[in-house]
């Protein structure tokens, strides 16, 4: 039985282990990225090198080609000879081949060959002869390696390169790829720019109610550019996150379903995406005027700082994305050049606390189930779930006694026809914190608690309520 030669970059592993390397090194040690473009000047083997000698990969948590992994196994009882040969440098190789155990040799780049295209089909038929190995691979770079092949299994190949490779030495089998096509990409774009997220940026109409200016058409228009252009420096923000948090997000027992972490998007998309968002975010926010810019700055640069080390720091991590959430609030003021209330920067701070920490203890929660003890990522423990969720649930009743604190100052009595009804809104918000953190407690909150409020039927009536009790507080009893 010829012995079978198996690719990795986009064979084995839905992902390029090179980009990743260079993801790795942005995000430990940023400085290298200046050094890239001397070391690509040496040689392509060069610069897989020096990355991969920068920080090793976990190999248990790539996204593998599960199918073919299991193909894999099964010709491997059968006794067929297996080869892990790749254009990848060996110390990547090896941790692959060392992980899955499937392998009977590496043959891979060592700083100084790049066995890619017509150099890995010259090595391989100096090792086995022409027409002496089967060969498993997915570009049409390995169309050079099929014409010395005895037979190709052609695995995620792109419409007709079966057909080329099969011309040349005939097919064993097939893997097809995933669908492809814009159509195939919208459902992996959607979650990675995280459409759903951007209902956080309506928060940036909450000066335009507070104020009580809602009938200004100007100042909706203005917010809706506002809007947007938060929402796209939110993506590339996420999408930037997702791109350095691969190794955590894996490990995660959702997260790891996330398009880059997956391999459903490749990274290198990711990258080129990233400031294109960014800049239209950017373009978009110069529009709007005021002083909302400075505002979005501040936003990504803080997401920045977060998604590079703030994540990783017990408490800092939540008072970040607290601040987050209240940066939206005050962008939209500096949209219409309103005035910022107090009372309502002091309220918002304390319930995006809360809802904070509820994102953290959800995660925790995941965590202890898994079995792990630390959460890879974080700053956290495990065991510290109760002691977050005391802190969550102090944050969210400060969040009401703030709101009571304000209902009873001068400005109420000015701002609402009927002051007494507006007192409606403590109940409703205390129960809400309340249920928030039951749900938490039980397991049944989401990873991201916006998203778990949009879907809970409990969390949506409360809202309705809230919103009718100021309603009425500020238009008068309806009898």
């Amino acid at each position: 039985m010829a012995p079978l030669i198996v690719d990795l970059d986009g064979t084995l592993v839905h992902t390029d282990l090179l980009h990743e390397s260079a993801l790795r090194a942005s995000r430990d040690r940023p400085f290298d990225v200046l050094r890239i473009p001397l070391w690509l000047l040496q040689g392509k083997a060069v610069l897989k090198r020096k990355l991969a000698s920068r920080g090793a990969i976990d190999a248990a948590l790539l996204p593998y080609n599960e199918s073919l992994l299991a193909w894999l196994k099964e010709q491997r009882a059968a006794g067929r000879r297996l080869v892990l040969c790749t254009g990848a440098d060996r110390m990547l190789a090896d941790a692959v081949a060392a992980h899955l155990g499937v392998f009977d040799d590496v043959l891979a780049g060592d700083g100084a060959t790049h066995l890619v295209g017509h150099d890995k089909a010259e090595a391989l038929a100096r090792q086995y002869g022409h027409g002496g190995f089967d060969y498993a691979g997915n570009s049409a770079a390995d169309l050079k390696v099929w014409r010395r092949a005895r037979k190709a299994i052609v695995v995620n190949g792109a419409r007709g390169l079966a057909g080329k490779a099969a011309a040349l030495c005939g097919v064993e089998r097939e893997f097809p790829a995933p669908a492809r096509g814009v159509k195939a990409a919208i459902p992996a774009w959607r979650k990675a720019l995280r459409l759903h997220q951007w209902l956080k940026n309506v928060l940036l109409f909450v000066p335009l109610v507070a104020a009580h200016q809602v009938f200004d058409l100007g100042h909706w228009l203005t917010l809706a550019l506002a809007f947007l252009s938060f929402s796209l420096c939110a993506s590339t923000v996420y999408i930037t996150n997702d791109l350095l948090d691969l190794d955590s997000d894996r490990a995660h027992p959702r997260k790891r379903l996330r398009p880059f972490a997956a391999g459903a998007l490749p990274v290198r998309h990711g990258v080129l995406a990233a400031p294109l968002l960014l800049a239209a975010s950017l373009a978009l926010g110069v529009h709007v005027g005021g002083s909302f810019l400075p505002w979005l700055l501040c936003y990504f640069l803080l997401t920045c700082v977060y998604s590079l080390g703030l994540k990783k720091m017990i408490l800092l991590d939540c008072i970040a994305l607290a601040m987050l959430y209240t940066l939206r609030i005050t962008a939209g003021a500096a949209a219409l050049s309103l005035p910022l209330s107090f009372w309502l920067l002091a309220f918002s701070v304390f319930l995006f606390l809360s809802l904070a920490f509820v994102k953290r203890h959800a995660e925790l929660q995941v965590q202890a189930l898994s079995g792990h003890h630390e959460v890879q990522g974080r700053g956290y423990y495990t065991s510290d779930e109760p002691l977050v969720l005391n802190l969550g649930v102090a944050a969210g009743y400060a969040s009401a006694v703030v709101l009571a604190l304000y209902l009873n100052s001068d400005k109420v009595a000015v701002l609402y026809r009927q002051p007494e009804a507006v007192w409606g809104t403590v109940p409703v918000l205390l129960f809400w914190i309340s249920w928030i953190w039951m749900q938490a407690h039980r397991g049944h909150m989401h990873d991201d608690p916006v998203v778990f409020a949009m879907k809970d039927r409990a969390s949506r009536l409360a809202g309705l309520v809230f919103g009718a009790v100021l309603v009425i507080g500020a238009l008068g009893w309806p009898w």
